[in-house]
Order: C-alpha cells, then sequence, then structure tokens
C-alpha cells in the first residue's frame, strides 16, 4: 500500500511568517485569562486571521491589484499590535510571551512594508494619491 499523503505546498516567506505567529498566538489564545479571551484575545484571533487571508489573497493577483490587500494586512497588523500590548499593559499576556509574539508580528509588518514598498516602486501609478 503506497502512503497517497502529500506534502503541503511551500509558502510564500510572509504567509509563512504569518502562519507561524498565528499558531504562537492560537497557543497564547487558550491561556489568556477569561476576562479578556472573549474579547480582546478573539479579536486579536481574527486580525490574525484576516491578515493572513489579506496576504493569500494579494498573493493571487496581479501586481495591480495586490496593494489595497496589503495594506489591509498592514492595518490589520498594526492593530494586533496595539491590542497585544494591551493585553500584556493588563496583565493577561506575561513579559516572556508579550516579546515572542511581539517579535514575530514586527517581522510580518517588516515584510508587508516592504512589499508595499516594492509594489509602489514598480509601478508608479501605485503610489499616486487618488
Amino acid at each position: 500500500m503506497t502512503n497517497s499523503f502529500n506534502p503541503p505546498p511551500s509558502l510564500l516567506p510572509i504567509l509563512q511568517k504569518a502562519k507561524e505567529a498565528y499558531l504562537v498566538w492560537y497557543q497564547y489564545y487558550l491561556i489568556v485569562p477569561k476576562t479578556h479571551r472573549h474579547t480582546l484575545a478573539q479579536k486579536i484571533d481574527e486580525l490574525f486571521t484576516h491578515c493572513i487571508e489579506a496576504i493569500v489573497t494579494a498573493s493571487f493577483l496581479s501586481k495591480e491589484e495586490k496593494l489595497p490587500y496589503v495594506r489591509q494586512a498592514i492595518r490589520k497588523t498594526d492593530t494586533i499590535k496595539i491590542f497585544l500590548m494591551i493585553l500584556w499593559e493588563t496583565k493577561s499576556l506575561n513579559d516572556k510571551k508579550y516579546i515572542y509574539i511581539s517579535l514575530k508580528v514586527n517581522e510580518i509588518g517588516k515584510m508587508l512594508g516592504g512589499w508595499q514598498g516594492q509594489l509602489i516602486k514598480n509601478s508608479p501609478k501605485l503610489g499616486e494619491k487618488k
């Protein structure tokens, strides 16, 4: 009997980083105190999934169509940073966990910023304000 399992396809580096960060977040989400689990932590979880969705969508679009989705992912990432900070400041996330997940989210933000910069640089029309 032959194993018919195919390994998952390799992901874009930004998508791989976002997936890794989400998996870390998910472990934290499970242990966030109930006072925040169904409010702020749930919102962070939604923001992570929406960010990943925007990255996936952008990855399949033409260069001209990518920018709004990359910008959406940047906004979601920035909001995640603020909400994580609130969890930390309210002691719902300890220092070690906050630092670890924040570093991962910051890395995603830098990658998204670089992607946005490349899209604008390679297509001057994308950078124009309306």
